[in-house]
């Protein structure tokens, strides 16, 4: 038998939570089928087995957070770890047993029951990751996948190779454990409240993250699946099936004063952040306000063009490029204070990281080396960037290594902030709502007061090597290219 340790799927992550099981126990799997969903401080993540064999049992409920190194699941051979254990000798024999000696205990090839219990109360040896043990090869090889597949390089390019040597013999069925349930569906079910309801991971943990009870809805999905519509009914008061249902989180009971919501996962992760960079990095935020009609009319054109057909193209595309380009007048921008060497860092690519609000939290992943991409293919990657976010799959090396990163305010019809530098980062731009307001514009005729579609844009930067000179031009030439995108072509 195997117990699968919890790894560190990030960067010295300690603790992570069980959010969905994806196996029961008595199912077969094969090493990297896919066991568990869990919660760290920076994403989900989905978690592959290092060993192949049956479910034995699943030692952490869904819901609970448990520290790194605690054994999750069991895998085995089932007919192994139900083998009797051998005979024991009569009790009075046995107190007279020297312990410490194989021999004066029926050591060799017939141990005792006492000599089998000590050695179950000693700790177990689990494989660990850079063992030399041989019949570990294969499940510290998955391990080291695991954790490489979410490290800030990405997954390894190397294949897990099986170990040609004989797995690890199987414990004794004594497990000095709490008993765990055998299943989450139990084998008769006298209402759909006792049923694991049939989803599927990003409806489950839509359905989690607005309070919504499975169990008590109706399935209107395919093969009696239950649909994120389903859930959307449920959390607005009204389910497909016209079921009761459960509380959310932040609904107040009868008589309640208060509320109370555990800090965890990415929420008290972005807080740590956002402590650490406001009380280090002096802050400085220029604002500036932009007549960005000549953008919005670029976006209606873009959209009608066949190669952007499957791409959303928004202001925010625009205002991505815009930023690219002027940090080729102003590369302090994309450059970070290493506190530590007593250096500037400067970076010769971009990492575009897009803040994107999440049910969970804040997460701010990036488009990598999004200067070496054309308008089409940064318009896909912002596509895909915000719909992983947004359905809770983003990586955690998807969120490392961002140079600068835009946050849109706008899409709440918030006019504009004083954004908090990323960590690792030296600014921040904040992109307000875009609204149509009077506006003076210059003609031919001289001035006029015009409908004109307006923004504002906020930037936020490290005042300890930007000073307001290069956070104003940078600033301004980003307005600029909005005022007039035809202008990008001097940069």
């Amino acid at each position: 038998m195997s117990e699968f340790l919890l790894p560190d799927v990030g960067e010295g992550l300690t603790e992570a939570e069980i959010v969905a099981w994806k196996v029961k126990v008595g199912d077969v799997i094969a090493i990297n089928d896919i066991v568990v969903e869990i919660e760290t401080a920076k994403s989900l993540v989905e978690l592959p087995s290092p060993y192949a064999g049956t479910v034995l049992a699943l030692m952490v409920p869904e819901g609970e957070t448990v520290p790194v190194g605690t054994p999750i699941i069991s895998i085995g051979d089932p007919s192994a770890a139900a083998a009797p254990a051998p005979a024991a000798a009569p009790a009075a024999d046995l107190s007279e047993m020297d312990l410490s000696n194989p021999a004066a205990s029926g050591g060799g090839e017939g141990e005792s029951l006492v000599g089998r219990n000590k050695a179950e109360r000693a700790p177990m040896r689990r494989p660990r990751l850079g063992s030399a043990s041989p019949s570990t090869e294969s499940a510290a090889a998955t391990q080291m996948q695991v954790q490489g597949a979410f490290s800030p390089g990405g997954a390894q390019s190397q294949a897990v190779v099986e170990s040609d040597e004989p797995s690890v013999p199987a414990r004794s069925a004594v497990v000095e454990r709490p008993a765990q349930p055998a299943e989450f569906v139990p084998s008769r079910a006298t209402s759909p409240a006792d049923t694991r309801a049939l989803a599927k991971p990003p409806v489950r943990k839509l359905a989690k993250d607005l309070g919504v009870d499975l169990a008590r809805l109706v399935p209107t999905g395919p093969g009696g699946t239950v649909s994120r519509d389903d859930v959307q009914a449920a959390a607005a008061g009204t389910s497909s099936g016209g079921s009761e249902l459960s509380p959310r989180p932040y609904d107040v009971a009868p008589g309640a004063r208060e509320t109370r919501e555990p800090i965890k996962g990415v929420r008290k992760m972005m807080a740590g952040a956002m402590v650490s960079s406001a009380f280090t990095a002096p802050h400085v935020t220029e604002w500036i306000t932009v007549d960005v009609t000549a953008t919005m009319d670029f976006v209606d054109r873009l959209k009608k063009r066949r190669e952007f057909k499957d791409v959303k193209v928004s202001p925010l595309l625009v205002l991505s490029r815009a930023v690219i380009l002027a940090m080729r007048h102003t590369p302090e921008i994309n450059s970070f204070w290493d506190e530590a060497a007593q250096e500037v860092v400067f970076k010769h690519y971009v990492n575009l990281g897009i803040a994107a609000a999440t049910p969970r939290g804040l997460v701010v992943p990036n488009v990598k080396d999004a200067d070496a991409l054309s308008l089409l293919e940064l318009g896909s990657a912002l596509n895909q960037l915000t719909a992983t976010a947004r359905e809770g799959r983003t990586q955690p090396a998807e969120m490392a290594g961002g140079t600068f990163t835009i946050t849109n305010v706008g899409v709440f019809g918030v006019d504009a902030g004083t954004p908090i530098i990323n960590p690792g980062e030296s600014a921040i731009l904040c992109f307000g709502a875009v609204r149509k307001q009077p506006w003076v514009v210059s003609g031919a005729a001289g001035d006029e007061i015009a409908i004109r579609q307006i923004t504002t844009l906020a930037l936020s930067f490290d005042h300890r090597h930007i000073d307001g000179e290069k956070g104003s031009r940078f600033l301004a030439d980003v307005a600029g290219i909005l005022e007039d995108p035809a202008s990008a072509l001097l940069f």
